[in-house]
């Protein structure tokens, strides 16, 4: 099928035909106008709105738990006395049971 033949033959086919004077005035604009207004739900949009809301929080967040472990880790700093590789160890070491027969 030709779609230029066809539009062709739409548009004599319409012109041929007075407009009715039943319409109302401005009756398209506001069909057109209604329709326009009606919005689609789309989930995408719905899901990257919320993301977008919830970001700030989420840094507000990470700079509070930040500035708590730059001022936890300055009280708590490692002495010239204390070693870190002990204290590593131990806190690795605390969940195994130790048994004086299975030792090394």
């Amino acid at each position: 099928m030709n779609i230029e033949l066809l539009q062709e033959k739409l548009l004599r086919a319409a012109r041929a035909h007075a407009p009715s004077e039943s319409v109302p005035y401005a009756f398209e604009k506001r069909v057109l106008a209604r329709i326009q207004s009606v919005s689609i739900v789309d989930s995408l949009t719905l899901w990257v709105r919320a993301l977008w809301r919830a970001a700030i929080p989420c840094c507000a967040i990470v700079v509070l738990l930040f500035a708590w472990g730059v001022a936890s880790s300055s009280e708590s700093a490692p002495t010239e006395t204390s070693d870190l590789g002990s204290h590593l160890e131990t806190t690795l070491m605390a969940s195994i049971p130790v048994d004086n027969e299975l030792s090394w």
